[in-house]
């Protein structure tokens, strides 16, 4: 017996859980930037500022091992053809691209950019999560791309309860 559900079931089940869509970028050897679409992206810390990607080996994954840092790049909800982009669906010559700003490659029209310095990876499968301590990170008004059960969707639903309204442990709760 298999101790693992078979892929399609995993895929399907883990799709339930909505996600944004974001480039992850850096700067290849050449001093290229390039970048992939990834939808695994969290905050793990706020002190110090910290983010986790998880990439698979191939080129981005490549520069980030060699460069030891890259940017998170969150998506407008009007960018579905740079997710396509960076997917491997490479788009018209002359469409706006990557930019470095302060060593980091963005993508200007992005709502959110964190640049990061790698301060650990861990190889998981055909996989390696990259912890980065935030070096800065800018944002702007948007809605985001938004990816649940394999389908995108532009930005998100209505809101049905304000953040600041839900407790957290340091407010005195118990877990």
């Amino acid at each position: 017996m298999n101790p693992h559900p078979d892929p399609a079931s995993f895929r399907e089940a883990a799709a339930r859980f909505p996600t944004g869509v974001t480039v992850v970028a850096s700067i290849d050897r050449d001093g290229t930037p390039v970048g992939m679409t990834a939808n695994t992206f969290t905050t793990v810390s706020t002190k110090p500022p910290t983010v986790l990607v998880s990439v698979m080996r191939g080129r981005t994954w490549q520069a980030i091992m060699d460069s030891k840092r890259y940017a998170v790049n969150v998506l407008h909800a009007e960018d579905l053809a740079l997710c396509a982009h960076f997917s491997g669906r490479p788009r018209a010559e002359g469409s706006q691209s990557l930019v470095e700003r302060e060593e980091f490659p963005v993508l200007l029209q992005a709502i959110a950019q964190f640049a990061c310095d790698v301060v650990r990876s861990i190889d998981v499968a055909d996989h390696t999560l990259f912890i980065g301590e935030v070096r800065w990170c800018r944002q702007r008004d948007g809605s985001p791309l938004a990816f649940y059960s394999s389908r995108f969707y532009n930005g998100l639903g209505a809101a049905i309860m304000p953040a600041e309204t839900i407790a957290y442990p340091a407010d005195g709760w118990a877990i």
